[in-house]
């Protein structure tokens, strides 16, 4: 960024030293609130999941001669899909029209790779009716999901319907449909980590996992959907709850997701800081949360903008004036990302669902694509001439920059770098949003900024005293930086690029990235040991480009196992063993069959083709080689209960569970262990451990 040229003039306008003072000690007191807040650390409390009527509770009214009003409220920590909503009439002669469904919440889910729409905490659905005699029955279908990634099966209802606009006395009531299935227990569930234990919250515990972690139901044949993390953590069940659990077998456990899910999760547990309402809780965490995105690719690149705007034409700058510039400079951003908190309690939830558009990921990201260019040198990224007339006439001329000028620096600077931040602001933009506090939302925007503008701080307190002097050598910095850009817009639109052309993407950058490096060039006998060093990276990034592109062209679309389309690759090899084959058992009575002529420990796992949970425990538990070799002594048997029929209620309500994944071992013809909901390798391995098998 080139600097406003200051002036010779000798008598700029500064601060006066009081505010400096003022200021500085602001800024040692939000430091003390970072590092000395003694924030309470308290362990996160195990929660149940909740039976089906508790988590999703609904109801019926009339409204008006011709419509029927239904009403669901869902629990803390649980999500109705509004694409599972499903009204049959059970009665002939009944013509509905189409539900009036109020807007949903919004997210691209990174593991399914498409846009999916979630209800929380209540849903009204104004459904029309066009024909029907004076009294008849309809079937309400519904579906969703808890946080800690147990899926539901789908859930009917009947409703009793009597409206006066075809003769009937305008009465509605619900009942369970015919058949309906489902346990009343399910194992505990065990969160931790740190966001959780920082929150404190009194009316609920806090929610370890990730929200595309949760099972996503669809309607048959499109694929699935999972919804994003939006709300508080799953609440406790009560003691009768606890009281019905199966006694046999050991604690069930539902852990956090593995780091593959989406950043969903993470907003989850930051709204339930925010839920909790305590400024002790939330200012020192967003403190945290700042000063760590200080440090991702998309905030380091501001340090040599503002830099630059502070050292000016090499100009002396004393400390107090170059933390005054870095103070106002930061300023900018906290004061943009505390309008966005405002704006999303003033204009509700379409401003947190849009900040996560694909369509808003991709244009930030060509942003961040542009200004990487001008770090390779396609051109020279300035402020306007005509702007830099206008603050200059309005500010006055400072020694390295214009306060005002430094100060639209900032709030440009929070505009491109929103996108990274998704986590914090998506989480606190959507609490703010749902409950319209836009004085705790800004409170926490505002800290968030002012964790972020740490470093930057620290860079103008130095007055460029601790940044490297320009030199030649200069040229490979921007190069970094710019590549760094590059890497951060396409890690901002992950969610909304296909598998193949993501590891293309990240290939053609690896190998441009060694050829900066002069991978492909002759290395001189007389080169330093840098150079060397240098080299060596290069070789490194290349190598890991050319395995991007042999994956690619292997058939692989997992970036993370670029080789396992191939027949030799190790993960496939692990994955392909004959420990993860399960056989498919269809009902109760082959299911006991299996079980009482096993001569081996036996593994029954709960399945669902709409449960991610489920596809995430075959593609990072079961493909463990730990986990593989501990199964391969085992009798694997899988229960899909994707289908939802009989004979799948039956099979969940013998082992009284609410949906997949569970999984239950046996032994001797004998429950002796269970799982619901997800494990990572090392803790279902440790479970299999307590279970004996």
């Amino acid at each position: 960024m080139t600097p406003v040229s200051p002036t010779a003039a000798t008598g700029q306008p500064r601060m006066p030293h009081h505010v400096l003072h003022k200021l500085l000690a602001a800024m040692l007191a939000l430091a003390a609130a970072l590092l000395f807040g003694a924030l309470p650390v308290a362990q996160a409390q195990q929660g149940k999941f909740l039976p089906p009527d508790q988590a999703f509770h609904v109801s019926a009214a009339v409204q008006g001669p011709k419509t029927l009003l239904l009403t669901f409220d869902i629990a803390k920590g649980y999500y109705l899909y509004q694409e599972r909503f499903h009204f049959e009439p059970q009665t002939p002669g009944v013509t509905l029209g189409k539900p009036d469904y109020p807007p949903a919440h919004k997210k691209f889910d990174v593991n399914l790779g498409h846009v999916v729409f979630h209800y929380r905490n209540q849903v009204i659905v104004p459904l029309p009716v066009l024909a029907a005699p004076a009294s008849f029955k309809l079937q309400v279908t519904y579906q969703g999901c808890s946080d800690e990634g147990l899926c539901y099966p789908p859930i009917d209802k009947i409703a009793t319907v009597s409206l006066q606009g075809f003769g009937g006395q305008g009465t509605v009531s619900i009942a369970e449909a015919d058949g309906e299935g489902g346990g009343t227990s399910a194992g505990n569930s065990s969160v931790s980590g740190l966001i959780g234990s920082l929150l404190g919250n009194k009316t609920s515990t806090a929610s370890g996992a990730a929200a595309s972690a949760a099972a996503a139901p669809v309607s048959p044949p499109a694929p699935a959907t999972t919804p994003a993390s939006s709300a508080a953590a799953v609440p406790a069940t009560s003691a009768t709850q606890a009281a019905s659990a199966p006694a046999a077998g050991v604690a069930n456990q539902a852990t956090s997701s593995s780091d593959a899910a989406s950043l969903g999760g993470e907003s989850s547990r930051i709204g339930a800081a925010l839920v909790s309402g305590s400024l002790l809780a939330i200012v020192p965490m967003f403190l945290l949360f700042g000063l760590l995105l200080a440090f991702t690719p998309c905030v380091l690149p501001m340090i040599p903008i503002l830099s630059s705007i502070i050292v000016g034409h090499g100009e002396k700058v004393s400390h107090l004036h170059g933390l005054a510039l870095a103070a106002v400079y930061s300023l900018g951003m906290a004061l943009v990302y505390t309008a966005f908190g405002v704006a999303a309690g003033l204009l509700g939830q379409g401003l947190a669902a849009t900040l996560q558009n694909p369509w808003v990921l991709s244009v930030f990201a060509l942003l961040l694509v542009v200004l990487s260019l001008s770090m390779f040198g396609f051109y020279e990224l300035q402020i306007p001439a005509s702007w830099q007339s206008r603050l200059s006439a309005t500010s006055g001329k400072l020694h390295g920059g214009h306060f005002a000028g430094v100060f639209v620096m900032g709030c440009i600077s929070a505009l491109i770098v929103g996108p990274c931040v998704a986590a914090p602001l998506a989480g606190a933009l959507l609490y703010i949003s749902q409950t319209g506090n836009a004085v705790i939302g800004g409170i926490a925007l505002f800290s968030l900024a002012a964790g972020m503008s740490v470093p930057l701080l620290l860079a103008g307190w130095s007055a460029g005293a601790l940044l490297p002097k320009a030199g030649g050598w200069m040229e490979g910095v921007k190069y970094f930086f710019g590549v760094l850009l590059i890497a951060t817009a396409l890690y901002m639109i992950t969610p909304v690029l296909p598998g193949w052309l993501l590891m293309l993407a990240w290939a053609a950058l690896l190998l441009v990235s060694a050829t900066f490096l002069r991978v492909f060039d002759r290395l001189p006998d007389a080169a330093s040991g840098w150079t060397r060093l240098f080299k060596g990276l290069g070789v490194v990034l290349a190598l890991a480009g050319a395995v991007l592109v042999i994956g690619l062209a292997a058939g692989s679309r997992n970036i993370l196992q670029p080789l396992a389309g191939l027949g030799g690759g190790v993960s496939n090899a692990v994955a392909t063993a004959p420990a993860a084959q399960f056989r498919r058992v269809k009902n109760v009575a082959e299911l006991d069959q299996i079980v009482a002529s096993s001569t081996k420990p036996v593994m029954l796992d709960f399945y669902a083709d709409w449960c991610v949970s489920c596809k995430e425990m075959e593609h990072f538990t079961f493909t463990d080689p730990a986990v593989a070799q501990q199964m391969a002594d085992m009798t694997l048997i899988q229960a899909d209960v994707t289908a939802n029929n009989a004979d799948d209620k039956a099979l969940l309500k013998r082992f009284q569970l609410f949906g997949p994944p569970g999984i239950i071992f046996f032994k001797g013809g004998k429950e002796v262990g269970r799982v619901v909901g997800f494990e990572d390798a090392k803790t279902f391995l440790a479970s299999m451990q307590r279970a004996g098998v």
